[in-house]
């Protein structure tokens, strides 16, 4: 649930952008640029999922101006390329979106934090309990992260749209019309499951190689 309009008191929408910036700042600590440098077909493989998750959000619902509903592929990006690289990712999917006039340029930093921080660190708490607590299964790691993972990771983004207006919302109505949209969440959850699970499917079967956060040795090899 992105803002596409400024709804949210300016101190709200200052503390966000610097909560986001922190974790931003977190992740470029860990240089994943040198991952993307040292790899021709990594490049190549982010530059076509980042593109296809901007083509992706042109796909929304909008039923008031300033809040929009469409699939994130948070979850998908953290697996694949792990929560630095994902969060670069979407750095720039929410940066394309304010260049191209979809996202009014003082929400780049709440919107970075509903669509990228808050999903990607629920994916990232999920993928470490899997890792470290579950057996080594490929279904277990499918259905958990894949399916399981997604759905929480979208409930959390949409929770934290919610609250950010409950904690600053600059016109009653919209605060209304956000707990109106939160009744869509249980829809929006199955479908970022199904289409994160599937990918998943497709990719640890064919290239499993491909997603960073799978031990193909570890949960295929030694099987």
């Amino acid at each position: 649930m992105p803002f596409s309009e400024v709804v949210l008191a300016p101190w709200l929408l200052v503390l966000a952008a610097l909560v986001a910036a922190g974790v931003l700042g977190l992740a470029l600590a860990q240089r994943p640029w040198r991952a993307l440098l040292a790899d021709g077909g990594l490049q190549h493989r982010w530059l076509a999922a980042s593109v296809a998750v901007l083509l992706m959000w042109q796909l929304r619902a909008q039923a008031v101006d300033w809040l929009t509903l469409h699939l994130m592929f948070t979850a998908l990006l953290v697996l694949v390329f792990k929560a630095p690289l994902a969060l670069l990712s979407l750095l720039v999917v929410n940066l394309a979106m304010v260049v191209t006039g979809r996202v009014d340029w003082p929400l780049l930093g709440v919107n970075y934090l509903v669509t990228g921080v808050i999903p990607a660190l629920v994916m990232v708490v999920v993928w470490r309990l899997v890792d470290r607590f579950l057996p080594d299964n490929l279904m277990v790691f499918l259905f958990v992260c894949g399916f399981f993972g997604a759905a929480l990771s979208t409930l959390a983004a949409g929770l934290a749209a919610v609250g950010l207006m409950l904690l600053g919302a600059s016109d009653a109505h919209a605060l209304y019309q956000a707990l109106e949209y939160a009744r869509f969440l249980p829809l929006l959850m199955p479908s970022e499951a199904f289409i994160t699970g599937m990918l998943m499917s497709i990719l640890l079967v064919y290239y499993p190689q491909w997603v960073a956060t799978f031990n193909d040795h570890r949960y295929i090899d030694t099987k």
